[in-house]
């Protein structure tokens, strides 16, 4: 709905430079065109209009952009919705889930290559130096990481199937991943927590992969049903569910997992008992967050 004058100045004057330049070029592509399919834009005066929605929007995906560069950038993780990852990838143990989630943070833009950050490729050698783990055990895990087809070879060169991890934009490879549902997964946040959380302590880690089939897309709480957009209709799992997902005896010793996982000091895995009896969770959106920003600060708030 259109705002009056002053209103729409006052909106105009709170935008940033960036957001003023993306309505400016809106403008640009404007014109009038009467009866007789003429074009009149220059009779008038094609004004700025600016809503309090197109501010709210503008807003909302500058402070995402802020919190994705914040994070390290991310990474598309493909998966399908409320199947577990030991179904997906039956032949992967925890810390396979661990390592496998960890590489997919290092494929380079649009061509899925594994490169290091300064562009160079990373060869098998380089693989087995950053995976850090003994010749051995890496020589079992490269074997099935190429027999799930999650790793192609093409001479030295190593790719990441885009079925799983992906950067770029979305619709290059919507015919290889039309049929799963996706997330972002900040290369930062996960490669520190790798560092921390490798050697003995590393299956903790898995658990971030392990559970992003049930992660509600819009407000990164695990539930029954995380296609679910509207707020009244979604069904938070409680923790013994989730647990029997996961493979847990009981809840009891998945929750200790939970929240040992921590990072800059904040817990990875939030917690929340609303009717004094079942523990649901919340997954910290510096991790994992597929939303489209408008509840990134509350969820975001619940870490402090």
């Amino acid at each position: 709905m259109a705002i009056n004058y002053l209103e729409e100045q006052r909106a105009w004057m709170g935008l940033t430079p960036k957001q003023k330049r993306a309505v400016m070029d809106e403008k640009k592509g404007l014109q009038v065109i009467n009866g007789k399919g003429e074009d009149v834009t220059h009779r008038y005066d094609v004004g700025i209009k600016v809503t309090q929605q197109q501010i709210y929007g503008k807003k909302t995906k500058d402070e995402l952009e802020a919190h994705e560069t914040a994070n390290g950038g991310f990474v598309y993780a493909f998966f399908s919705a409320c199947k577990s990852m030991e179904q997906e990838l039956p032949q992967f143990n925890q810390s396979d889930l661990a390592r496998v989630m960890f590489i997919g943070t290092y494929i380079a833009w649009e061509t899925g290559q594994l490169k290091y950050d300064n562009g160079v490729p990373i060869d098998k050698k380089g693989l087995a130096q950053l995976v850090g783990i003994s010749r051995n055990k890496f020589s079992e895990f490269y074997t099935k990481a190429l027999q799930s087809d999650i790793i192609r070879e093409e001479g030295s060169e190593l790719y990441v199937n885009p079925g799983f991890f992906y950067r770029g934009y979305l619709k290059d490879v919507k015919t290889v991943t039309q049929s799963f549902r996706y997330t972002r997964l900040f290369r930062k946040t996960v490669r520190d927590l790798y560092a921390m959380y490798n050697g003995r302590s590393i299956k903790q880690l898995a658990l971030i992969y392990a559970v992003l089939p049930y992660v509600n897309f819009k407000y990164n709480i695990i539930a029954h049903n995380p296609e679910e957009s509207n707020y009244d209709l979604i069904e938070p799992m409680e923790l013994d569910k989730l647990a029997t997902l996961l493979g847990y005896t009981t809840s009891k010793r998945l929750s200790t997992a939970l929240r040992a996982i921590k990072y800059e000091g904040q817990p990875v895995f939030g917690f929340f008992d609303a009717s004094g009896k079942k523990k649901k969770v919340v997954v910290n959106p510096r991790v994992v967050y597929a939303g489209d920003g408008k509840s990134l600060e509350a969820i975001r708030i619940l870490f402090k």
